[in-house]
């Protein structure tokens, strides 16, 4: 049995590359479906369709726990699969199974709380506000996941979603930097302007723009704090593991990489990220 990671592309090896960091004697599939991708720009139903497809795929694989290492998948087919799927599929493949997200982590460590926490409203006047930027694709940010689930915990934390449609595309046909600076510069501006000033802090809500962080740092006032998803991800799946031992996860260390589009070596791009070369088997 293994941890299964699950994007579009290729944007979810950063947290699949902190969760084998985290669990490095457990195996692992990674499934990029980048027939499929970018989702970002997809009805909501195409989204489902396509999460629960990459994710029977991973449980075929031997997958026991499936992390959608996307935020589009999460913010919009996680609740839905959790309800009316996983509960099937287990009984289907006669093990515990479960799909997991990525964004209930993000918020934890934007707001310091855990998820279970909601603020009670008195009415006080909240004397400071800071102010969180999101840089999402158009799905997650008319989702408003962010927007609902941090003002239920802080009502001192304003937050502001800046879609950024195509630019997950671009970072997985490993387009130049200086392209990737300009889209970049555009939308950190552009989050500016509508907010009047920078945000105080910044999350990078699609798993592709962490492979470009440091462009997004470098548009941002110095300084400004960028939460990172892989960590708060291994954080979140760490104490998961620790309450429910039930799933058989396999500890040989092994690591498969499939994909549903152009089978093997990766871009130069993924390959510096990744720190060698990456080659994907057909899915």
């Amino acid at each position: 049995m293994a941890i299964g990671v699950f994007d579009s592309g290729v944007g979810g090896l950063t947290v699949h590359r902190e969760l084998t960091r985290r669990f490095p004697d457990k195996d692992f599939v990674y499934l990029a479906d980048q027939a499929n991708a970018p989702i970002g720009s997809k009805t909501g139903e195409e989204i489902v369709e396509i999460t629960r497809n990459g994710c029977e795929r991973l449980f075929e694989a031997g997958a026991s726990v499936v992390v959608l290492a996307c935020n589009t998948a999460s913010a919009v087919a996680l609740r839905r699969l959790q309800q009316t799927w996983v509960p099937e599929a287990s009984k289907r493949h006669g093990r515990p199974l479960n799909v997991l997200g990525i964004i209930v982590p993000t918020i934890e460590a934007a707001t310091g709380l855990p998820w279970t926490y909601e603020a009670e409203r008195r009415g006080d006047k909240v004397e400071a506000i800071d102010i969180t930027g999101v840089f999402c694709t158009a799905a997650t940010a008319i989702s408003r996941v962010y927007e609902i689930e941090i003002d239920k915990r802080r009502e001192d934390l304003a937050v502001f979603s800046e879609p950024c449609p195509g630019l997950a595309g671009l970072i997985e046909l490993g387009a130049p930097a200086e392209e990737l600076t300009l889209v970049i510069g555009d939308h950190v501006d552009a989050l500016r302007r509508r907010i009047g000033r920078h945000p105080d802090k910044a999350i990078l809500g699609c798993t592709h723009y962490e492979i470009v962080a440091d462009i997004f740092a470098k548009h941002l006032p110095e300084g400004t704090p960028l939460i990172h998803q892989p960590t708060a991800v291994a954080d979140s799946l760490e104490r998961y593991f620790e309450r429910h031992p039930e799933y058989a996860l396999g500890d040989s260390g092994q690591r498969t990489f499939l994909t549903t589009g152009k089978t093997g070596p990766q871009s130069d791009m993924v390959s510096q990220f990744w720190g060698e070369p990456l080659s994907f088997e057909a899915a």
